[in-house]
């Protein structure tokens, strides 16, 4: 892999204009496909084969009124009035008639003729059913319902529209990518040193960012594209393809420090520090390609977008800013005596001389005593794990639309005024073609349904086709997010062989509630059997990069107790509303239903990420005759002021989409934030130096074998120096072929280390591997 990514960056280096331009190619190939086929994001969730979906979709061709989506208008009388008053009810009725008019509108209920009031006759509930779903809404249909309000609100009457057909609320503002571009511009200019090598990675990560989102939204005109899905390839795009550009431009600046010429560094730090990027970038796009295993269409979007989003990231990194690498030429070079300089070389020494890297001291105080350290980082992380014990998955309804908004305040009238089931009704459909008298059968229906416990209404049944099935619309007595709601689906189903043997009618439960709980429960079952996967591909990737037992063991260990620490700090926050007010969490209750499984998925490739970055610096001067605590120390010394930036970026932008987000999207950001500073700087940079100090030579020891079964990736460029033995040395060093950054004063002793420490041994890349330990 080394190989090919050395020619391939040396290629782009050379040929840095036709790079560029077929890069703006793509880009202007993808603004052409935006305009020509684009169309508009879908936000319909669905679970094809589920018992609420199958009913549904037979809904559709019996009776599309019952089918489609709907919207509320609730009618407020002022106060010390009463909605039964002859001029507000007057009004009622005409905004009635006039939404009947309104665009793809089916029929609509009229709350003053149908009697739909409240107990304190002070407000009406209007329903407006539409022919289509949600994701089938024209832009102006909801637009268009609204205007039809004005009369009743200039008669006094306070009108709030809401319901299904509304959602809970899309992402505000347009500032968000913005400012994690410009926090990762902060971090990137404090990490180099410079305000120009600052800008390389951030110019690349927003092109790959650029093609990514018009590639989506040319998308949205041939497949069902849900509005978070961009949103999720906006974060993970600009997060991963800042920090994939920050591990290449890293290892230039390094070899560039040590005196390489700038098209061999160039084409170097692609294969080496490249080959990484290549790696961790699989493993997240593996991961979220994984999601289709679950079966749910708008999650294997979700996945899919976020891995284009990485695939992208990768191309770029590899290709285009190689190309810019050879545009920058000499100015990336840190000047002899510069502050960058000197970090350089403080790098390369052991801190013999008493200043040691941040990064050294951090491992030091890690490895110190290791099994107090292996304990205090247990224990934090078990403990902010703890609440994830009470985690309840839902998808998000008008309960956590944001406070101002006209369907929240819907959404919360009717729940004060007629009770929460009535956002949310179920809709049950009999199948009465075998009854003996379909007639009976269906009032013996609608008797046995209001006696059942939960249950707070139940509407005159609609007979369809030619009398064969029975539509009847079931108001329960909780929220549609509300536990006990899903129990009552769960009664209706379980009762339906019974009911059948007394009534004669086969009954199926559905509606967008019904729909909602079959999709949280997909989720939930998929959660285990995709954490075995996940973890299981985590164990064979770490064991075939670093041939070892012990790591990849270690690295999946990790990345659960990450996980668990996430999702406890998601239930504290979402759920138990603990920092709701600064976070902006309007209203706590169950946590979006796609959040562990997709949270699971991103943060297994962000943590393998650090993990190679971390371990392979630790294995590289193990291999080559350090000590174990010594050769911990090393990869501390060399990797942490990378991956601490690329943890602080990632950080930036995840949070940085937590203010103004969607209801969807909030809680994954904020997941996200959390999962990178728990996984780079307690398991990454503290646990694993502890761990693999604790366990000495035994952490590399692999079956010999296992051994020999196992096929060498050369994930780091160990061959390079046999295809290119006369380009590794640099001013300074011992000229011995094959070292990388040439040697010179101040090294560690440690043979043919990475960046020119020690005598140097012939074939010694930069961060090589070897498949031998010491003897």
């Amino acid at each position: 892999m080394a190989s090919l990514l050395h020619r391939l960056g040396r290629g782009a280096f050379r040929h840095r204009r036709a790079v560029l331009a077929a890069w703006l190619l793509v880009l202007t190939a993808a603004v052409t496909c935006v305009i020509t086929v684009g169309g508009s994001t879908d936000d319909e969730f669905t679970v094809p084969g589920s018992p609420a979906q199958t009913a549904m979709d037979t809904l559709r061709t019996e009776l599309p009124s019952a089918a489609g989506t709907s919207a509320q208008v609730v009618f407020v009388a002022p106060e010390g009035h009463l909605i039964t008053e002859p001029r507000y009810a007057q009004a009622v009725s005409a905004t009635m008639a006039r939404a009947a008019k309104a665009p793809q509108v089916v029929s609509v209920t009229d709350p003053v003729r149908d009697k739909v009031i409240s107990a304190d006759r002070t407000t009406a509930l209007g329903q407006v059913r539409y022919r289509v779903s949600r994701a089938g809404l024209h832009d102006g249909s909801l637009t268009a319902l609204e205007r039809t309000t004005g009369d009743a609100e200039d008669a006094g009457l306070t009108v709030e529209v809401g319901g299904s057909a509304y959602g809970s609320g899309k992402s505000t503002g347009h500032t968000k990518e913005a400012m994690g571009a410009a926090v990762a511009l902060v971090v990137l200019t404090l990490t180099f040193g410079s305000l120009f090598a600052a800008g390389m990675p951030l110019l690349t990560a927003l092109t790959g960012l650029a093609v990514t989102l018009l590639g989506l939204s040319a998308l949205t005109g041939v497949l069902a594209v849900s509005s978070t899905a961009p949103s999720l390839a906006s974060m993970l795009g600009l997060a991963v393809g800042i920090d994939y550009a920050l591990f290449i431009v890293s290892r230039h600046r390094s070899q560039l420090a040590a005196g390489m010429d700038t098209e061999e560094s160039a084409a170097r730090a692609t294969a080496t520090a490249g080959s990484a990027v290549v790696f961790a970038g699989l493993t997240v796009i593996i991961a979220l390609c994984g999601l289709a295993v679950v079966r749910i269409p708008f999650l294997t979007v979700m996945g899919g977008a976020g891995a284009a989003a990485v695939l992208v990231a990768v191309g770029v990194s590899t290709t285009l800013l190689p190309a810019v690498l050879g545009f920058a030429g000499e100015r990336l070079r840190p000047k002899p005596g510069s502050r960058a300089a000197r970090r350089e070389q403080a790098a390369r020494r052991a801190g013999d001389d008493g200043r040691r890297p941040l990064g050294e001291r951090w491992g030091r105080a890690a490895i110190r005593r290791p099994l107090l350290t292996l304990a205090a980082v247990l224990v934090g992380l078990l403990t902010v794990a703890l609440p994830a014990r009470d985690l309840r998955l839902a998808l998000p309804d008008n309960a956590s639309a944001p406070a101002g908004s006209s369907q929240r305040q819907a959404y919360d009238v009717v729940s004060h005024e007629f009770g929460p089931g009535f956002n949310g009704p179920l809709l049950v459909r009999a199948d009465i073609s075998h009854a003996g008298d379909p007639r009976q059968a269906t009032a013996a229906l609608v008797r046995e349904l209001k006696a059942t416990d939960g249950v707070a209404a139940v509407g005159e049944p609609q007979v369809v086709g030619h009398g064969d099935t029975a539509v009847i619309q079931v108001v329960p007595e909780t929220g549609p997010s509300d536990a006990r709601t899903k129990d009552l689906v769960e009664h209706l189903r379980d009762e339906a062989g019974d009911r059948r043997e007394r009534t004669g009618a086969e009954v199926s439960v559905t509606g967008t509630t019904a729909v909602n709980i079959d999709v949280s429960d997909r989720l939930a079952s998929s959660l285990v059997p995709f954490a075995l996967v996940v973890v299981g591909l985590s164990l064979l990737l770490l064991l075939l990069v670093f041939r070892s037992v012990v790591v990849p063991v270690k690295a999946a260990l990790g990345f659960l107790l990450s996980v668990a620490a996430t999702l406890g700090a998601v239930v504290a926050v979402f759920q138990w509303g603990w920092l709701s007010g600064p976070l902006g969490v309007g209203e706590t209750g169950p946590v979006v239903s796609v959040l562990p499984i997709l949270v699971m998925a991103v943060l297994f490739g962000l943590a393998m990420d650090y993990e190679v970055f971390m371990v392979s610096r630790m294995r590289e001067a193990y291999v080559h005759g350090a000590a174990p605590r010594d050769a911990v120390l090393a990869g501390s010394r060399h990797a942490s002021r990378v991956v601490t930036a690329a943890a602080l970026i990632m950080f930036a932008v995840f949070a940085g989409f937590v203010p103004g987000g969607s209801t969807m999207l909030k809680p994954i950001a904020f997941a996200l934030a959390v999962g990178v500073l728990v996984d780079a700087f307690l398991v990454r940079m503290t646990l694993v130096p502890a761990a693999l100090a604790l366990v000495g030579r035994a952490g590399w020891w692999l079956p010999k074998w296992l051994d020999r079964l196992l096929p060498n990736l050369d994930i780091e460029g160990e061959r390079l120096a046999t295809e290119h033995p006369a380009e590794g040395t640099g001013p300074g060093g011992t000229g011995v072929p094959g070292t990388t950054e040439g040697t010179g004063p101040g090294g560690t002793g440690v043979p043919g280390t990475a960046e020119g420490t020690g005598t140097g041994v012939p074939g010694a890349a930069d961060a090589s591997f070897r498949n031998s330990r010491p003897s």
